[in-house]
């Protein structure tokens, strides 16, 4: 086992390096900042008492543009962290998996 592989398979929120999405940090930080423009600009909507359906309108933009990263960020952590681990076996499959499954089913919720 390399250390790498190690960080991968005991990675934890905390950690700041190798995770799957490294690789796309910048694409997903900028869609980040076009996602925070979208909340103030929903904020600034509610403030000018704007349309109740174009607010919602925005809203639901805004919902769908965070589940996009939610999807993105996923999908790196099976292709990267879920594989790594699921190629060492063991508890740290199972603990992974687990952990994927669970994050899927708070995106479904």
């Amino acid at each position: 086992m390399t250390d790498t592989t190690l960080e991968h398979a005991h990675s934890d929120s905390s950690e700041h390096s190798h995770h799957g999405y490294i690789t796309d940090k910048d694409k997903y930080l900028n869609r980040l900042k076009r996602i925070e423009g979208q909340a103030r600009g929903i904020h600034k909507m509610v403030e000018d008492e704007k349309y109740c359906i174009d607010i919602l309108t925005q809203i639901s933009a805004l919902t769908s543009a965070l589940e996009a990263v939610a999807v993105g960020l996923l999908d790196d952590h099976l292709r990267h962290c879920v594989v790594d681990a699921a190629r060492l076996g063991g508890a740290e499959a199972d603990a992974k998996i687990t952990e994927a499954t669970q994050a899927i089913a708070r995106l479904v919720r």
